[in-house]
């Protein structure tokens, strides 16, 4: 442990927080290492801002038990990307092996300073999930800008240093910004450059500290020397070079220049023999280049360094889990048995994601006595952007915060604007909870029922079709609250003189009648379900055991409301043409859909009228599929059903055209790089998460499908929370194959296509089919179809390709690319789409699946299992949008928090589970487990083939609903 002292208070360090959490290298357990017995030894370690802290070891132990002893210190979860380096006897500077005794490595313990950097530089900055590992990063860039080995042209290094000053003293003040880079230096030669660092400096107001970092990695990611470490060689002829290892493979730089890079799968075997480095590339017929390659390097040991470090790159960023220990030999051994010890870049990933309840606040107190707001308490700032692991619900990674503070000691994360429900719970450790799974509660939350509640209901009716009709009642309310959120908008539009007369007219004439009806036939429906039960004595005088009556009543003065309603699409165009006319009314809709009642994207409000019809058309089949011709309810329900059968199939056309038009609406403020996405003839297919091959190994990217052309983007942090386009594949004459073999990664395939080919990767075999039958009925179509009235997207882009996938990167003194997205400051989006929840769950969602969404809404009351008691929590829930929403009972305008559904299996608990209740369903994804509880065996139907439509896809969740048994 680490040695009592007082701390002092750094930036970085995480607050309040226990010494002993988790972290990546540790196996799961969250125990700290074991520490052998023996004699201890105190260890100083230089951490990245340069403080010194004191450890506690054994000299018996390994270096793994002392460097995570530094992990846990820090609470750094991602851990793997570092390591403990120092000189050893021979002068040089080395990795503390993590398998070897510390005694073996360091001859005096006490007299050694090893000093705590990065180790592994991924190629992408977003591959990093926590803040805390970025701040890390960036101040390790920091260092290497200072000592000179992060060399750059002076338009970078300038870009950099505004970064960092403004992480380090926040928004730019000209006589404050000078005095600071006058009192500090940042770089060796940096008066001459003070200027050009105060000019970035002012157009970075508002950014916060993590954007800071984001954007300095940004930067440094695209420089020849970002994470190199320079090993002197010579080559055949004596000509001096410097070797150095990235993710990519082996680089050759002569002076400051790159000449040369080996990629990982052009080399066959990395050796040494004596001061000779050898690389044997594999044969290739077009090339001169050697089969082996000598490198002449100072001695044997600076060879070994090289190989040893080399070794662990490759291992790290190409193989898929930490790589098993030869057995030993019996006689004699021959050669090195180093190998690499510790987690892949791919386990680390994997294991941060599945493992984010473990994560806690990381805040920053600075020296200026400057505090910058954390993603966990949002009390100083209007919105948040969170790193890569993302604290949110159903995809919400922007909203606006309290005007007043949470209250001490309980970190309250804010979903747009709406609080997690897992912040419901008094977290005992102050851990931050999970960000992307479940949500968990508690009696501060809602009430716990118990036996009596049960008792209370068995009062009512058990007649399927009062069930049914409770949907109707239930799913109203819901409805009823949606088109609350349209005229609430249109309330507001209209008091502003943006806003254009003609989309102020329509959205009155829509909304203002169908809100007034609904309000009618929502009070209608309740008395009549009040009567059903016999909460009213009207029963006495009359049978009210019915709703057929009532709804056909209501659809027939309904009609009217209907003959415009394929007109709701000249709405979504009139929004999306008055914003595009006017900054403020772009402005007005975004504040609009960052208040909590705006709880799905804005325009998905508008198509509820058409979406609700279909709703009532499923209702009146269930209720004459269930009566029996002669029931007294059957007319009516059979007349109600062929009058708003009529009214969708007339609508069921444009209505498909409408669901696209708001699709590809609500994609193109998703999308950071297109121009017109939204053209005549263009179709949205299918979007979702793939790893793309290139020399950088595989990188994850979002891929969007359309009739016409595949995009392929990346998530980064910018303050917009959208997707940046890489590049675009034309449809039009493209190939699809399985490559999986001819790569060597699962679930691979080829696109080829208009003189470029893509590789990727799906994350499973399933993802793959789905991909490759969409694409292969996409490129069919194209050969037939005039398609989009557009050839191609026009994109900021300079070409189809993106520059970050080509393998050698210039960098340019006037690459004004490079600087476009750090010095730009948009406005803020919100980022509750399907899209980050797909990147993030690493999977995909096709048009049809949004299709069969909308027709697959509920609402109701369910119980909720205590996680630890045998306690049941009542909740309202509405499910649509692929996630289900808490809140504590219909009145609620908000709510309080969501569960995005994709990734989720849907099944019954087991007997071992010891659920002795009926009607009760599962939800497990990964390690979170939910169990809730229906009221009868209709709802419990209902539940199940609701969630498994967002779980399942939609070909395979009609299967199984029509085979699944329902327990009694």
């Amino acid at each position: 442990s680490v040695v009592p002292e007082q701390l002092p208070t750094i930036s970085g360090q995480r607050l309040g927080a226990p010494e002993t959490l988790g972290i990546s290298t540790l196996d799961p357990g969250h125990k700290p290492p074991a520490m052998p017995p023996g004699r201890h030894v105190t260890v100083t370690v230089r951490m990245l801002d340069d403080t010194e802290e004191v450890f506690d070891v054994s000299q018996k132990a390994s270096g793994k038990v002392l460097f995570d002893l530094v992990c846990s210190h820090m609470n750094l979860i991602e851990g793997d990307y570092f390591g403990l380096e120092f000189q050893n006897h021979k002068s040089m500077m080395v990795w503390l092996d993590h398998i070897k005794p510390i005694i073996k490595q360091l001859r005096r313990p006490k007299n050694t300073t090893l000093r705590f950097s990065v180790k592994f530089f991924p190629p992408d900055h977003a591959q990093l999930l926590e803040e805390l590992t970025r701040y890390l990063f960036a101040l390790q860039v920091k260092q290497d800008l200072s000592s000179g080995r992060m060399m750059c042209n002076d338009t970078s290094a300038a870009l950099m240093v505004s970064h960092i000053i403004q992480s380090e003293i926040g928004d730019f003040d000209e006589s404050h910004c000078r005095s600071h880079l006058l009192n500090n230096n940042y770089i060796p030669d940096q008066m001459p450059l003070i200027d050009k660092i105060m000019e970035f400096h002012s157009k970075h107001i508002g950014q916060s500290p993590a954007e800071s970092d984001f954007q300095l990695l940004e930067v440094a990611r695209k420089l020849d020397f970002y994470g190199t470490r320079l090993h002197p060689a010579k080559d055949r002829e004596g000509s001096k070079l410097s070797l150095a290892v990235a993710h990519t493979g082996v680089l050759v730089f002569q002076t400051h220049t790159r000449i040369n890079a080996f990629n990982w799968s052009k080399i066959r075997k990395l050796s040494f023999k004596r001061k000779r480095f050898l690389i044997k590339l594999r044969p290739d017929l077009n090339s001169s280049c050697q089969d082996t390659l000598e490198f002449l390097m100072a001695s044997r040991d600076c060879c070994k360094v090289f190989w040893k470090i080399c070794v662990e790159y490759h291992a790290f960023f190409r193989l898929f889990e930490e790589p098993k220990p030869k057995p030993k030999p019996m006689l004699f051994t021959r050669g090195s048995s180093f190998r690499f010890s510790g987690r892949t870049q791919k386990q680390v990933i994997d294991y941060v994601r599945e493992s984010e309840f473990k994560k806690i606040p990381f805040e920053r107190i600075f020296s200026s006595a400057q505090l910058y707001p954390c993603i966990s308490s949002l009390t100083q700032t209007d919105t948040f952007l969170p790193p890569c692991g993302f604290y949110f619900f159903c995809g919400f990674t922007s909203g606006v915060a309290p005007h007043s503070p949470p209250p001490s000691g309980h970190p309250h994360g804010m979903v747009n604007g709406q609080k997690s429900l897992e912040l419901c719970s008094n977290s005992l450790d102050g851990r931050q909870p999970s960000p992307l799974t479940s949500p968990l509660l508690n009696d501060a939350c809602s009430i716990r029922t118990d036996d009596e509640d049960e008792v209370r209901r068995k009062r009512f009716p058990t007649d399927r079709a009062y069930f049914i009709a409770k949907e109707l009642l239930t799913t109203e309310r819901t409805y009823l609250k949606d088109l609350e959120v349209v005229t609430s908008f249109q309330s507001v539009v209209e008091q502003d003189e943006a806003t254009p007369d003609s989309l102020k007219n329509t959205i009155l004439s829509t909304f203002e009648p169908l809100h007034k009806f609904h309000t009618g036939f929502l009070r209608e429906v309740e008395q009549r379900l009040a009567m059903w039960e016999g909460r009213s004595n009207a029963h006495i005088k009359g049978d009210y055991q019915r709703i057929g009556d009532v709804m056909l009543n209501n659809l027939q003065a309904l009609k009217p409301l209907t003959t415009n309603m394929h007109k709701h699409s000249d709405i979504l165009l009139e929004l999306e043409k008055a914003c595009k006319a006017s900054r403020r009314m772009e402005n007005l809709c975004r504040d609009f859909e960052l208040q909590k009642v705006c709880y799905i994207p804005l325009n998905v409000f508008v198509l509820r009228p058409l979406h609700r019809l279909i709703h009532y058309k499923q209702i009146l089949e269930r209720l004459c599929k269930h009566y029996p011709a002669t029931h007294e309810d059957f007319r009516d329900c059979r007349a109600a059903l062929a009058d708003v059968s009529e009214v969708v199939d007339q609508l069921q056309g444009s209505l498909l055209k409408m669901e696209n038009l708001q699709k590809l609406l609500e994609l193109q403020k998703d999308l950071l790089g297109v121009d017109n996405l939204v053209v005549s003839g263009r179709e949205f297919i299918r979007l979702g998460c793939l790893s793309k091959l290139s020399g950088k190994g595989l990188q994850q990217r979002m891929f969007f499908l359309f009739n016409d052309v595949i995009l392929y983007t990346s998530r980064g942090m910018t303050p917009t929370n959208q997707f940046k386009v890489h590049g675009q594949l034309p449809l039009r004459d493209m190939t699809i194959r399985e490559s999986e073999e001819e790569w060597g990664v699962p679930h691979a395939f080829t696109l080829v296509g208009q003189g470029q080919s893509v590789v990727v990767a799906a994350s499973s075999l399933t993802e793959m089919e789905k991909w490759m039958q969409d694409i292969k009925m996409a490129i069919e179509v194209a050969k037939t179809s005039n398609g989009p009235t557009s050839d191609a997207l026009t994109c900021t882009l300079t070409d189809n390709k993106c520059p970050e996938d080509s393998t050698a990167e210039a960098e340019s003194e006037d690459d004004t690319t490079a600087l476009h997205t750090s010095l730009e400051k948009p406005t803020p989006h919100r980022g509750n789409t399907m899209v980050h929840v797909c990147w993030h769950r690493n999977t995909s969602v096709s048009m049809v699946d949004f299709s069969v969404a909308v027709e697959n809404q509920l609402s109701g009351n369910l119980l909720r299992k205590f996680k630890n008691s045998n306690g049941w929590q009542k909740l309202w829930v509405v499910f649509t949008n692929f996630s289900l929403f808490f809140y504590k009972s219909h009145q609620d305008d908000y709510p309080l928090a969501s569960l995005p559904l994709l990734g989720y299996s849907v099944t019954v608990p087991t007997e071992n589970e010891n659920i002795h209740k009926d009607y009760v369903f599962k939800l497990h994804f990964k390690s979170h487990v939910y169990y809730f509880r229906s009221e009868s065996e209709y709802t419990f139907e209902r539940w199940m083939e609701v969630i498994r439509s967002a779980t399942v896809s939609s070909s395979q969740a009609r299967l199984l609903n029509s085979k699944y048994p329902h327990p009694h």
